[in-house]
């Protein structure tokens, strides 16, 4: 079996390429110590999403002789503290791309990012589709960066086969039916839902569509902490509600094990991106035609939907080297050819920013986005209302602070308290509130 190294080279053409190095000229070594090197950091790091960034590498550095782009791996829930390593040492990449925007907001609020107007009007303002940046200008005139994609983070997705068998007509709309149907659902070694009840970001983020289903907010418009409130309380009883329904492994899920149990055929619902329609057909082909998609439910038919779209993001850190060179990488990305290849690999995971992308035979085309018109549809619609902690309303001033929460998982820890150490819920909701306060002023 040929080893390969993160770079992509196999060992064997690596050490070929180590001994031309070892023979060649003074000259040769000159020029190779003379290379300029960027480094790209993504937590999006499955398979085909690496051959496509291989291919925008690639162009790039065929476009730019002297220039070298290193790929670099972070991940969901370990990127807070590698970028605070990152930014602590003075070590940071030269791209960062897929991080949510509530984590850019805090990273521009802590004067660490690049403004991101040059990359902006490089890729041409107007092929973005209307509004696509306004939660980037976070300070008036300036953008902190913008995002490389829409998701709809929480999408509800179900097995037909399995509702047929149940008896159950259609999706659901509120948590009464759902926890109804998954009720029906479970059996024979399948349960009926995903949901994370670990103490990490999904656990948080997820639980936020939850209070947003419930009619709620974590915070007011103005940023005032609402936790303390009939919504929250409500969430977080029908969450508990839930937990005989889910994998007794749902107490160590992340994004990866919530999306595999729906994926695998272990839960009959699940809660995730579009990027369950690549995988399923990747990895159970025989469910290909029994999954679809829609809008999570809410408490009551009149509570309208929230989407949890985290806005894939592109940012530049201040201090990188070569900043005028990463700028032009970072605008690279959305070419068409290898910003389509990006999308491709795994379809409705990562939605088009560009209209022109959107209207471009070249995405249209792809047999999952064909299989699944009607599922890709919903989601790009769901998308582009969708919100996040960072930006809860267009009512919502930024909150750059929403990243420091997540990562505090002081949110998952309300769930674990409540749900697996059955503590108070009078307890849970004031403590909750005492921390969000605390975290608010920094």
């Amino acid at each position: 079996m040929t080893e390969t190294t993160r770079n992509g080279l196999s060992r064997r053409s690596l050490g070929t390429a180590l001994g031309a190095i070892a023979l060649a000229a003074p000259g040769a070594r000159t020029a190779e110590a003379q290379q300029t090197t960027l480094r790209w950091w993504s937590p999006q790091t499955a398979p085909a999403q690496r051959e496509a960034y291989n291919f925008q590498i690639r162009t790039f550095e065929e476009a730019n002789p002297g220039v070298r782009v290193v790929f670099e791996a972070t991940s969901d829930e370990g990127y807070p503290a590698q970028m605070a390593a990152a930014f602590g040492s003075g070590q940071v990449p030269s791209v960062v791309t897929h991080l949510p925007h509530f984590a850019v907001a805090t990273y521009w609020q802590n004067g660490l990012l690049e403004p991101f107007n040059d990359v902006i009007d490089m890729i041409g303002t107007s092929n973005f589709y209307e509004g696509a940046n306004r939660i980037y200008e976070i300070t008036p005139g300036q953008y902190a960066g913008t995002g490389i994609g829409n998701s709809a983070a929480n999408m509800m997705w179900l097995r037909k086969d399995l509702m047929q068998r149940a008896g159950i007509a259609a999706a659901p709309r509120t948590w009464d039916e759902l926890r109804d149907a998954c009720r029906k659902m479970q059996g024979g070694g399948i349960f009926g839902a995903p949901l994370p009840y670990a103490r990490n970001s999904m656990t948080s983020l997820i639980f936020i569509c939850f209070v947003h289903g419930a009619g709620g907010n974590i915070f007011s418009p103005d940023l005032e902490v609402t936790v303390d409130s009939d919504a929250f309380r409500n969430a977080l009883e029908f969450y508990k509600s839930m937990r005989e329904l889910c994998p007794p492994g749902a107490t160590n899920y992340s994004w990866g094990e919530s999306l595999t149990a729906f994926v695998a055929g272990a839960t009959a619902t699940g809660i995730y991106t579009g990027r369950v329609l690549a995988n399923v057909a990747a990895q159970n082909p025989r469910n290909a035609d029994n999954i679809t998609c829609a809008r999570y439910p809410t408490i009551a038919a009149n509570v309208p939907h929230w989407t949890f779209n985290d806005f894939p993001s592109v940012m530049i850190p201040k201090v990188a080297p070569n900043i005028a060179l990463a700028k032009r990488f970072a605008a690279h990305l959305f070419r068409a050819d290898g910003y389509i290849r990006q999308l491709h690999a795994a379809p409705g995971h990562v939605l088009p920013v560009l209209k022109t992308i959107s209207a471009m035979p070249q995405y249209q085309e792809n047999a999952l986005i064909q299989k699944y018109r009607a599922e890709v549809d919903l989601m790009s619609e769901s998308a582009a209302a969708g919100h996040n902690l960072g930006w809860e309303s267009p009512r919502h001033k930024p909150n750059t602070a929403a990243g420091r929460i997540i990562a505090s998982h002081v949110l998952a820890e309300a769930v674990q308290r409540y749900v697996i150490n059955n503590e108070p819920m009078a307890a849970v909701v004031s403590t909750t509130a005492q921390r969000l306060q605390q975290l608010m002023r920094g």
